[in-house]
């Protein structure tokens, strides 16, 4: 399985930007080991000639930077030391984990500047770290990208499942899915949201389809994510931040409570929510009052949630019980915890990977009578978007009634386990489908690619 690949959205994306005219260097930027360096060497088979370096193995391509940022000198000094010709057009250079050489994300924008028909792409999976201590590392010279765990519609094309993914894009709330073609989603939901979407774990499974085997796979992810902690080069202790990674995986669907966070004080915990946020394996929802766009305009940092990278992750970290759920059918699964709310904040994230408004937020109103509670919000053209998960097939809406009263929203958003539909002022997408809503909605909008 070494040399297995599982297609991504972003290769096609990569195609488009190796044919762009006054490409910017461009940044990949997401966690460990969601698939980063993978897609970049897939590329690299586009070129004539690929030249990929190491910064964390290769320590004296690092000595290259330290003098003056001559860009063009440099690239031949790489080119002799790796053999490897760099010919602009006809090679991809590319620096990974670029945050352990930070005058090489600086020398970025002089590629851009001063070399600019060469293929240049950087890559890090810690390179939040490095990032925040460069006040300006080329802004409108750098194309930045966020890459995540792999979507759905990825995991059910990586089956081999194209048609039927086609299929689910092609319906709608007015036109809904034939129910046989919705029940195998379901099924292959199911299997995504214990499996989650990290490319080593789906790879186990695709090779052998047994879902039990591959929690090895993700108990050794966790291993290396919680090796990681040391190396964030960060005054926090690796045991202060592993105690933070467990209080979010104990409070996940909920808003965080730091008192709750056993032996820490709330600066501790600040500090350790900060560093995971970077390191890429908690994602913020952040509450919003939903009064105007943009959403981020008026919130309430003291009211957030908190997801995991992957579902394959949660659960492992939550302790599921695999052998009873793999028994039952996808209601079973949902009815677990708060999986279903994960699974849809994680695609609404993927999906928003390559737009200006990609943060995540939630809404709620609490009042001495009654309390309400919308799960997540998106823009749409200057409109304010409600969306409410529900585990189920079915279920009460009072707080996106509440919401579209209260906003004078056009129209609300209930995904679950339910076909496509509509009543009233509530369009029904299912779980498996909500990414859809969401690229529908951003595909055209000023600024947005």
């Amino acid at each position: 399985m070494a040399n297995f690949y599982i297609k991504r959205d972003i290769d096609n994306e990569l195609l488009a930007w190796k044919a762009e005219e006054g490409r910017r260097v461009l940044l990949l930027r997401g966690a460990r080991q969601v698939g980063k360096s993978s897609s970049v060497r897939k590329l690299g088979e586009d070129f004539e000639h690929f030249l990929e370096v190491n910064f964390e193995r290769h320590e004296k391509a690092r000595t290259l930077f330290d003098g003056d940022f001559e860009v063009k000198k440099i690239s031949e000094e790489l080119s002799s030391m790796f053999r490897i010709p760099v010919i602009p057009g006809k090679t991809l250079v590319f620096f990974d984990e670029i945050q352990s050489c930070p005058r090489a994300i600086t020398a970025l924008r002089y590629f851009y500047e001063d070399y600019p028909d060469l293929h240049v792409i950087a890559a890090g999976s810690l390179l939040e770290f490095a990032l925040r201590t460069l006040p300006s590392f080329g802004v409108g010279r750098i194309s930045p990208r966020y890459m995540y765990p792999l979507s759905y519609s990825e995991f059910l094309k990586a089956c081999g499942n194209d048609m039927l993914w086609d299929a689910v894009c092609k319906a709608s709330p007015e036109i809904p899915l034939p129910e046989p073609h919705h029940h195998i989603c379901l099924d292959y939901l199911k299997r995504f949201l214990l499996l989650g979407g990290m490319p080593a774990v789906v790879a186990d499974y695709l090779k052998n389809e047994r879902i039990l085997d591959t929690q090895k796979s993700l108990r050794d992810l966790m291993e290396t994510y919680k090796s990681d902690f040391e190396k964030y080069k960060t005054a926090i202790p690796g045991l202060q931040i592993a105690t933070v990674f467990k209080a979010a995986v104990e409070q996940s669907g909920g808003r965080f409570n730091h008192a709750k966070v056993e032996q820490l004080n709330y600066r501790q915990v600040r500090e350790g929510l900060d560093v995971l946020q970077m390191a890429g394996l908690l994602i913020p929802v952040t509450h919003a009052s939903a009064n105007g766009i943009p959403l981020g305009g008026q919130i309430n940092p003291k009211k957030m949630k908190y997801l995991l990278l992957d579902t394959g992750i949660f659960q492992n970290q939550a302790g599921l019980e695999l052998s009873d759920i793999l028994l039952g059918d996808a209601v079973t699964l949902i009815n677990k915890g708060t999986i279903a709310e994960q699974f849809v904040g994680l695609e609404l994230k993927k999906a928003l990977a390559d737009t200006l408004q990609n943060d995540l937020f939630f809404w709620s109103r609490e009042t001495p009578k009654s309390n309400a509670e919308v799960d997540y919000l998106v823009q749409k053209q200057g409109k304010i978007i409600p969306i409410e998960v529900k585990s189920g097939g079915t279920g009460k809406m009072q707080s996106m009634h509440i919401f579209l009263k209260e906003k004078n929203a056009e129209f609300g958003i209930r995904t679950s386990l339910e076909n496509f539909a509509t009543y009233d002022k509530i369009k029904v997408y299912p779980l498996y489908a909500i990414g859809n809503f969401v690229r529908e909605q951003h595909r055209n909008l000023p600024g947005i690619q």
